[in-house]
């Protein structure tokens, strides 16, 4: 078993779905999209899991909805953070 290849954090994958959706990854660099996500997914609870299938077949939909929630909030808060190292570098 190779560990990085076999399970991962299912949040990560929200995350990414979220970053996506709000075209944040057109608005800063790499770089800054690193430090953006290393914030985001330290807000988060870990979820691991195998398969991406089994998460979307046996997750209830309320507690899928307060995750995508818990996603949003994290990334506020990320992109608050942003701001403010964005404010103090000028």
């Amino acid at each position: 078993m190779k560990l990085h290849d076999d399970i991962h954090n299912y949040y990560e994958k929200l995350v990414v779905e979220h970053i996506v959706r709000r075209k944040l990854d057109k608005i800063y660099d790499e770089d800054v999209m690193a430090d953006f996500c290393c914030t985001v997914l330290n807000q988060l609870p870990s979820r691991y899991i195998r398969y991406d299938v089994d998460m979307e077949f046996y997750l209830p939909q309320p507690e899928r909805a307060k995750m995508e929630q818990a996603v949003e909030r994290a990334i506020d808060f990320a992109i608050a953070q942003i701001a403010k190292k964005e404010q103090f570098q000028v």
